[in-house]
């Protein structure tokens, strides 16, 4: 077998192993490693452990900066939080280094990486949930050292047909050079890791010099920036935002280890002393990157502002917080729609207030680039995209309250549609009890508002309208009213609760939908279908027996 296609089979495993390692521990957390970032990344300097953490953790910066540029999107971290998390993702990737000059080259565990591929094998096979996916991390792990190998013995081949000092590093256009191969190996091996890992494996066979090894690192580190830059094609704000700043960020400690390259690696070589290149080329790694940190954090916040500046927000979008890579993030991407649904639901009851209130135009707010019925059909799409694995009950719920708040906010709107007169004091108290629920809701970040006084107008609305209707009739069967009359005044009246109901299902199933623990109610039980709930004790729908409660049914004058 050529020495090519033997450096290429072990490329290949390492990657796979890193894939597998990556994917497993993934979902054998579950939501634990997505939950954790979003909880500990409430500062900068919390993002900043987070992510050097959980990078570390999973072996991948790309799967940490993916990840928080979908929590951004979702509206979950703020920017400047997110800033925080790639400065740490930067610094948690430089471990695979460690792994591949410490464990991988200095010490034999080609014997037990071979076990740890059947066990983890068998894991796969005979376990379930967590334990699968613990199996292939672990098949994951025990494949990057066999991939090492495999490196090791085709490099040891290279190293005897090639001269390292054919390769350029000297002069400024060879150093040039040889960073942008390093950024080339990353974007064809789609991983910094699998690129590290192939370097010092090359160093250490005498396949390239030191020199030559740290500069092919420092291109590594910076071709990392490629995956984040197409993720964030066709973007939200947010979005573009996060990959600028990682962006920069590595673009900035590139930069900074090459105008300290000689004193660098030189303190690193220091450091472990003499004979120990590829361990010091690792410290190199860890060395610029945490001096790109200590630079740029202490000024995070001018930093995040001059980005913000740099890729301004332009009109409101409803459906700015809908990525299509959130999709993959199922727990994410639910949040995210709810979050679009409280930003509809804020658009379409201020209508509804401007309605209730004789005026055709919505109440005041902020311009949309986007109406809400646009905004609508984007988010049933985007819905129906998710997928939720069996067995996992509390995505399950908020998915499918998700999906009933969704519905109900199109009837909604379509209520908004009718022409015709309302009955004025009812419809004040509708008013009052939209604007206090948008009122509420203040930013998206917010609390979950109740839906309680939207409930209790609602039920209030349905026991006029039943009182009402029953009179009008006995009203035009005396004579004292004209049949047009009569419905002139019931349509209002079914308008008017078709607005209430479905403003206060709206209303409940957002609650339904928010993550359990964001208040003291939201997020508890099973969604209850919509003819389960009550907005109180003793509340009768008004209906008079039919099989859909009139805010069910079609237009005004088909529910007469």
């Amino acid at each position: 077998m050529g020495v090519a296609a033997i450096i290429l089979g072990g490329v290949g495993i390492f990657l796979t192993g890193m894939i597998l390692l990556t994917d497993g521990l993934k979902a054998a957390a579950g939501d634990a490693l997505r939950s954790g970032l979003q909880r500990f990344a409430r500062t900068p300097a919390r993002g900043l452990a987070s992510g050097t953490a959980i990078t570390a953790l999973v072996q991948s910066s790309s799967a940490t900066t993916l990840t928080t540029i979908g929590f951004v999107s979702a509206g979950l971290l703020t920017f400047p939080q997110a800033v925080g998390v790639i400065f740490g993702a930067n610094l948690g990737t430089t471990s695979t280094g460690w792994i591949v000059s410490v464990l991988g080259l200095r010490v034999s565990v080609g014997a037990l990486a071979l076990p740890l591929v059947g066990m983890g094998a068998l894991m796969r096979l005979l376990g379930r949930g967590r334990v699968a996916h613990g199996g292939m991390a672990l098949v994951g792990f025990g494949l990057i050292f066999v991939g090492i190998d495999t490196l090791q013995v085709g490099m040891e081949g290279l190293a005897q047909r090639i001269d390292p000092g054919i390769f350029p590093g000297e002069t400024l256009p060879g150093k040039a050079l040889l960073v942008l191969l390093g950024v080339v190996m990353t974007v064809v091996m789609q991983s910094s890791s699998a690129a590290v890992a192939t370097t010092l494996t090359a160093l250490y066979s005498g396949s390239v010099g030191f020199e030559q090894a740290a500069l092919l690192v420092v291109g590594q580190n910076m071709g990392t920036t490629v995956k984040a830059a197409l993720a964030s094609i066709g973007g939200t704000v947010p979005v573009r935002r996060t990959a600028v700043a990682h962006i920069l960020f590595n673009l900035a400690t590139g930069a900074l280890a090459l105008a300290l390259f000689p004193f660098l690696l030189a303190a690193a070589l220091w450091v472990v002393g003499p004979g120990e290149e590829v361990v010091a080329v690792a410290l190199f790694h860890s060395a610029f990157n945490l001096l790109g940190v200590a630079v740029l954090f202490p000024v995070i916040g001018p930093f995040a502002r001059w980005v913000e500046r740099l890729v301004p927000e332009t009109e409101r979008q409803l459906t700015r917080n809908l990525h299509s890579s959130l999709t993959e993030i199922p727990s994410v991407a639910v949040e995210a729609a709810r979050r679009t649904a409280v930003a509809i639901a804020v658009e379409l009851f201020r209508q509804g207030q401007g309605r209730l209130a004789g005026r055709r135009a919505p109440q005041p707010g902020p311009p949309t680039r986007e109406t809400a019925g646009e905004a609508l059909v984007r988010l049933r799409s985007f819905l129906t995209e998710i997928h939720t694995a069996p067995g996992e009950e509390e995505q399950f719920r908020r998915h499918l309250s998700a999906l009933h708040a969704t519905d109900h906010l199109e009837r909604f709107r379509r209520s908004l549609k009718e022409e015709g007169p309302m009955d004025a004091e009812l419809g004040r108290r509708l008013n009052e009890a939209l604007g206090a629920w948008v009122a509420e809701v203040g930013g998206e970040e917010g609390p979950v508002p109740s839906d309680e006084s939207l409930g209790t107008v609602s039920g209030e609305i349905a026991d006029s309208r039943k009182a009402r209707r029953a009179q009008l009739l006995e009203e035009g069967v005396v004579g004292d009213l004209d049949p047009e009359t009569i419905r002139v005044e019931v349509d209002g009246l079914l308008r008017l609760d078709s607005m209430a109901y479905h403003a206060w299902r709206t209303a409940h199933h957002l609650r339904q939908a928010a993550p359990r623990g964001d208040d003291g109610s939201a997020g508890e039980g099973q969604p209850a279908g919509d003819d389960e709930l009550s907005p109180g004790p003793g509340w009768d729908s008004g209906w008079d027996g039919s099989d859909d409660h009139p805010a069910e049914m079609g237009g005004a004058a088909t529910r007469f």
